[in-house]
């Protein structure tokens, strides 16, 4: 028993009320939904090599929006990491990787991909370049070739975490010198 009321005398919410019906009965293709709503690509676990954890992510993180951080080497100008990340991002572009960049710092950016499962073939021709210092992919912090030496050996996978504590002294800091966000806001 709805009223027929002239298009004329609708208003937003009758507007909006119109839209939902229209759209009740759309068939959107599954591209067009929005990341979160699409159903998870399936994975093939034939090609999972089990010495390698970066194959496991590289499969769950295709298809996927997926962020990369990148140092550059040296101490840059804000307008210089631009210059130099800019340079990399016209790289991979020409490689056919869709990737955005956003400057987050003087020596920091953001690499954005629309398809995490290329990722670490990006993080691969990053690290090679001579003013990248580091690229952190998946909280794991891989050291580039611009990495001064002892950031190279800080960087790699911690051993002592591996080894139990004989004393039983724990370093009250030792979180926040693991923790390169918190180390570097400490510097500004």
């Amino acid at each position: 028993p709805a009223k027929k009321k002239d298009i004329r005398d609708y208003n937003d919410a009758d507007m909006a009320r119109l839209l939902e019906q229209w759209e009740k009965d759309d068939d959107i293709e599954e591209g067009d939904l929005p990341e979160h709503k699409r159903p998870p690509a399936p994975i093939d676990f034939s090609k999972i090599d089990p010495g390698k954890p970066e194959s496991i992510l590289k499969l769950t993180k295709k298809g996927k929006t997926l962020m990369m951080f990148v140092t550059v080497a040296g101490n840059p100008t804000e307008k210089e990491t631009e210059e130099i990340t800019s340079l990399w991002q016209g790289s991979l572009f020409n490689a056919n990787y869709d990737v955005q960049r956003f400057i987050v710092g003087s020596n920091r950016a953001i690499f954005m991909l629309r398809d995490g499962g290329y990722a670490w073939e990006i993080k691969d021709f990053l690290i090679n370049q001579e003013r990248c210092a580091d690229v952190t992919l998946e909280g794991q912090v891989y050291p580039g070739k611009g990495a001064e030496e002892s950031e190279k050996v800080k960087n790699k996978t911690k051993p002592e975490k591996a080894k139990k504590k004989k004393d039983g002294d724990k370093k009250p800091n030792s979180m926040k010198e693991d923790n390169r966000a918190t180390k570097q806001r400490e510097d500004l």
